[in-house]
């Protein structure tokens, strides 16, 4: 799968894509090989210590156990049936001491599941879906954690807010009861140049920055970086990384 290394399911086309029989399929997975993966990416952002989100969205329920097993306590996935399925046949320890992270784009009639189950929903992209969030999020008495998706590249074929959107919403979904917005996540171009990946992730900071300032709230989390550019995204701010293929691979 190395075609697919960054690639995430926030695309508006089915380009490029897993086809989606192929998603969640139990791959074999070598314990060792994910322990050593984990320690090496450990080192590669030290002494920065973001969170670790270990992507098993390509991978099934092996993924989980071997990631937890490694130390990984944060999984994302992006297919809401999948994913449910995989948490429901954790052991409840491992259940009960992981936090999962919805990080593809969610559809209206998949909110009250994904709320049920993801303790994060990092790619709220609009209003609408906030407001679903929180209404979902009082019927299950719960508090839902969620970061805002920039789209700060512009690629069409992604989801994601614009900074003007943003900012003309969040006056309102920092009001809303029952979520509690964290701060922003993004998916840079694939096989950008350093140089353009840099300047993106600096970009988000300095929008969560300008926006704790205008709106006195703060963001603490930044959700930037992959497989492929997570080292650049840590040493320009990012608190998470999201890596799947340089884990599991």
């Amino acid at each position: 799968m190395a075609h697919l290394s960054g690639q995430a399911d926030n695309h508006k086309t089915e380009n490029h894509c897993i086809p989606s029989g192929q998603w969640g399929i139990d791959t074999e997975i070598n314990r060792e090989s994910v322990k050593k993966n984990f320690r090496e990416i450990s080192q590669n952002i030290a002494p920065c210590k973001p969170r670790i989100i270990g992507v098993t969205k390509y991978f099934g329920l092996k993924a989980i156990l071997s990631g937890y097993e490694a130390g990984l306590r944060d999984f994302g996935e992006s297919r809401v049936l999948d994913a449910i399925d995989k948490i429901e046949r954790l052991p409840e320890n491992i259940k009960n001491d992981s936090s999962f992270h919805f990080i593809g784009h969610l559809q209206s009639n998949k909110v009250s599941k994904a709320v049920k189950y993801f303790d994060y929903i990092q790619s709220v992209d609009s209003l609408k879906l906030a407001a679903l969030i929180s209404t979902c999020s009082k019927e299950y008495g719960k508090n839902t954690k969620i970061l805002l998706q920039l789209n700060n590249a512009g690629e069409e074929q992604k989801f994601g807010y614009t900074k003007k959107q943003l900012e003309e919403d969040l006056s309102q979904i920092i009001k809303m009861e029952n979520i509690e917005l964290l701060g922003l996540m993004n998916i840079a171009p694939l096989g950008a140049s350093e140089a353009t990946l840099r300047a993106l992730f600096r970009d988000v900071r300095n929008f969560r920055d300008e926006l704790e300032r205008k709106f006195k709230i703060k963001l603490p989390e930044l959700s930037m970086g992959m497989s492929d550019d997570y080292i650049i995204a840590v040493s320009e701010g990012a608190t998470m990384i999201r890596i799947g293929r340089k884990l599991f691979k």
